[in-house]
């Protein structure tokens, strides 16, 4: 794997061992694909974890196969909608940073339950800033990470930055849209009440662990694994795809930046790959050349379809100038290292050293 990884120009950062080591973390949505994955890497950095998320869904998941339970100083279930639970959950854990990842995330669940998507997104989000308030004390930064979906898309095509104009059509988008309001209201209205604050914004996030619902390279290894073809909604749809663990030292390098004060530091910050975005049709092509054998998919219903956007990119060029913020995994190596993964998941390899090891090329200069 040591050749799938291409150097990061020498003025990059990766997350600082210094800043992390015993630092009391706070992780929401620890049991999901994002947040199992950083809870691994903020392990690795020699940090004190805690987690606060919903019970994991059925069947594989990232949690339990990289086996991050090992690595969490204590993990709480429970739901953000329940505000005592949340407050519970931080005067326990006594953060002095909280990750905010917890989320309804799922673009279709969003159409078949619009009320619970948005109480989770944005009420569920305000508990969240409401017990940080009552835990001040403790509290050096916060990060919020919503989405790229957060933006009013035009259908232009153009890439997103983070001045745009806030919006969205689906009710996922519009709930995480209405999350980056609500958390800048509360940095403006209560800063003397609150830790320093910032909202991340990331691409279409892939890698090993994956296993959510109506997302492309899980419905391809599932499919595979039932001798199915894949079906695909949108082929010629395009998305900024990017590795999970570039993404996830993105946000730690914010969370760095707000805890040290930085005046710079961007209080909302897109992460995306630089090469902007492939289409659907792209990433499994690139798949099958990586893989060695062509993956098997045809176009679904048009009748079932959802709407979506058929392009979304956004720039990243912030993150690269104020936070030093480059991906170690480009083009290719994206999908080689995830596909790896899978395959040893399909051959009932054990993980935990893959994926550990991973971590450690992630956080290595």
């Amino acid at each position: 794997m040591e050749d799938l990884v291409r150097t990061t120009p020498r003025d990059s950062r990766r997350p600082a061992p210094d800043l992390w080591r015993n630092r009391r973390v706070l992780v929401t949505g620890h049991t999901g694909f994002k947040g199992s994955w950083l809870c691994l890497l903020l392990s690795g950095l020699g940090a004190n974890v805690s987690g606060f998320a919903l019970p994991q869904e059925p069947g594989p998941t990232a949690f339990d196969l990289l086996g991050v339970a090992d690595h969490l100083q204590q993990s709480q279930l429970g739901d953000l909608r329940d505000t005592s639970a949340v407050a519970a959950a931080v005067r326990e854990a006594n953060p002095e940073i909280v990750l905010h990842l917890a989320a309804q995330a799922v673009v279709g669940r969003g159409y078949r339950d619009p009320a619970g998507t948005f109480a989770t997104n944005v009420t569920g989000t305000i508990n969240l800033l409401e017990a940080l308030r009552a835990q001040m004390d403790s509290l050096a930064a916060a990060v919020i990470v919503t989405s790229d979906k957060v933006y009013r898309n035009d259908g232009t095509g153009q890439a997103f930055r983070e001045t745009d104009p806030l919006g969205g059509g689906d009710p996922y988008s519009a709930s995480k849209a209405a999350c980056e309001i609500a958390v800048a209201s509360y940095a403006h209205s209560f800063a003397g009440a609150l830790p320093p604050l910032a909202t991340a914004r990331a691409g279409n996030v892939i890698g090993g662990g994956d296993f959510g619902e109506d997302r492309l390279i899980p419905d391809l290894f599932r499919a595979e694994r039932a001798g199915q073809p894949l079906l695909i909604r949108r082929p010629d749809a395009t998305r900024p795809f990017q590795h999970v663990l570039d993404v996830l030292c993105g946000y730690l390098l914010l969370a760095e930046d707000l805890t040290l004060r930085s005046p710079e530091t961007p209080r909302a910050v897109n992460f995306g790959p630089e090469d902007r975005e492939m289409s659907v049709r792209d990433v499994l092509g690139t798949l099958g050349r990586v893989r060695g054998r062509p993956v098997e998919w045809r176009q679904a219903d048009p009748q079932a379809v959802y709407a979506e956007a058929p392009r979304l990119a956004i720039d990243a060029s912030l993150a690269r100038q104020s936070l030093r913020w480059e991906p170690r995994l480009k083009g290719d190596a994206i999908f080689t290292e995830t596909a790896a993964w899978y395959e040893a998941w399909l051959k009932g390899e054990t993980l935990r050293g893959l994926s550990e090891r991973a971590i450690e090329r992630a956080i290595t200069p």
